[in-house]
């Protein structure tokens, strides 16, 4: 059950981190990543963010560049709300694949 703290952190984290893949997904990684949904622990100490990907050939090669630049993301997210919060959270970045999981069932139903 996640207390309306956790809600206010998590909205702003996924519109923060949004607003960092937007600017550079395309030139970093690539393709379009959007953050569908954030969630953080009780303790505000960890974030984990699920990155749905588009027009990526493979996906967790792009995931694997998010992981591998989680510190440099980090950073620029302490920067975006430093204001708001006194801690920024560690990151961990997942794939949401619940639009393949759409489009699976769509087809089979098509079939």
């Amino acid at each position: 059950m996640n207390t309306t703290r956790q809600q206010k952190i998590a909205s702003l984290l996924q519109r923060e981190l949004a607003n960092i893949f937007l600017q550079d997904s395309k030139s970093i990684y690539g393709c379009m990543i959007t953050v569908t949904k954030a969630t953080i622990t009780p303790d505000l100490s960890i974030a984990r963010a699920y990155l749905s990907i588009y027009m990526a050939s493979d996906k967790d090669a792009v995931i694997g560049a998010v992981r591998a630049n989680t510190k440099d993301i980090r950073f620029r997210l302490g920067q975006q709300v430093k204001s708001q919060l006194r801690i920024v959270p560690q990151l961990e970045f997942f794939i949401d694949d619940t639009l393949d999981y759409i489009e699976n069932i769509d087809r089979l139903l098509k079939q």
